[in-house]
């Protein structure tokens, strides 16, 4: 899991940057109106919505923000009309990468997917080529110092988590899918904030990068993807050391 929860981190330290802060709002607007648009605008109802929801909130993207997009996706405001694709391809390295995309305009965002993993030096690939190398699962990101590991653990694990990783700024409570709104849902209500809630997918095995150069060209792809605005996710199994990884970053 060292691959998403690694990545995960660096997203978290960049998200903290004020210049980042715009397109996650964007991102989360995006996925909220879609979320919306597709199992209706009542969060208790929808918990795709309602997990959208709390990633805005733990961002601190304002109410009207997050009210105008549920009325955007539930047809209350004009706005385009998105659709879900997932690109799959290799980066430096051999490292295996998904890109989840919104997009109102499937012609640029695979010309733009495309053009960054070829910048990179990767490749983008065929639907299927590298998603059975991972497993969808649900992932609570929770800043420490919100809350004391032995605490979370036990918390997580009563509400039916698979597992919980440690991995430097944040912890990753891990869930089946099944089990992914009873587990957060017990977080919640134990007063638990995350930094994010939200499925995602999570390398069954990962791809050691030792050398700085195709690090460095990794996170660059990672980078270059994760600010493109058609963008909402990127996943990756890379398997960086700690050291090197704290260098380049």
């Amino acid at each position: 899991m060292s691959g998403h929860s690694k990545w995960a981190n660096t997203k978290h330290r960049k998200g903290a940057q004020d210049a980042k802060r715009g397109k996650m709002f964007t991102k989360l607007a995006k996925e909220i109106a879609v979320a919306a648009r597709m199992g209706g605008g009542d969060p208790e109802a929808n918990p795709r919505l309602r997990a959208g929801i709390v990633s805005a909130r733990a961002v601190n993207m304002p109410k009207d923000n997050i009210d105008r997009a549920i009325k955007k996706g539930v047809g209350g405001l004009e706005g385009a009309n998105y659709e879900e694709i997932t690109y799959e391809g290799y980066g430096p390295g051999g490292v295996a990468v998904l890109v989840d995309c919104l997009t109102d305009n499937r012609n640029r965002t695979v010309g733009e997917v495309r053009f960054f993993f070829g910048k990179s030096g990767g490749n983008l690939g065929e639907t299927g080529c590298v998603s059975y190398m991972f497993d969808k699962k649900g992932s609570i990101l929770v800043e420490k110092g919100a809350i004391d590991e032995e605490k979370l653990l036990e918390l997580a694990l009563e509400a039916g988590a698979e597992d919980m990783v440690d991995d430097g700024e944040i912890f990753q409570v891990v869930t089946a899918i099944e089990d992914f709104n009873a587990v957060r849902e017990a977080l919640e209500k134990a007063g638990v904030a995350f930094v994010e809630a939200s499925l995602t997918m999570i390398p069954k095995n990962t791809v050691e990068v030792a050398e700085e150069k195709t690090a460095v060209s990794l996170m660059k792809l990672l980078d270059n993807l994760e600010d493109f605005d058609d963008v909402q996710k990127v996943h990756a199994n890379f398997d960086i050391p700690d050291e090197l990884m704290e260098k380049i970053s």
